[in-house]
């Protein structure tokens, strides 16, 4: 099996929820991915310092037709030396990775969604 970096990109994540995968504005139960897979998020998130506030999250619907709903939630808090990594997580139906700042000012996130496929 391939591995692939299968989206990437840098954003300015501000208060607006933020879709990876599809660089847009996040809006919930349309335009979720379909391409199935192993995933895993990368975040370097070294633009964070102290008083700031990162929520992501992967959504996903059970089955096709199912709403999307939170399956997996992170929240960084304060200044970050690492890159962030999610778990391996199986995707199929709706799924979309999200970014936002929750406390503090926009945060600079380079960001990679790699796939095993």
């Amino acid at each position: 099996m391939a591995i692939t970096e299968a989206f990437s990109g840098t954003a300015t994540v501000g208060v607006t929820e933020f879709s990876a995968p599809n660089n847009a504005n996040f809006v919930a139960n349309t335009g979720g991915r379909t391409e199935d897979g192993v995933y895993q998020v990368f975040l370097d998130v070294s633009d964070m310092v102290a008083g700031d506030q990162l929520q992501i999250r992967v959504y996903e619907s059970c089955r096709a037709a199912d709403t999307q709903r939170i399956i997996y939630e992170s929240i960084l808090s304060g200044a970050q030396a690492d890159i962030w990594v999610s778990p391996s997580l199986i995707l199929l139906h709706k799924w979309d990775v999200t970014l936002d700042t929750l406390l503090g000012t926009s945060i600079v996130v380079n960001w990679s969604i790699r796939r095993v496929a």
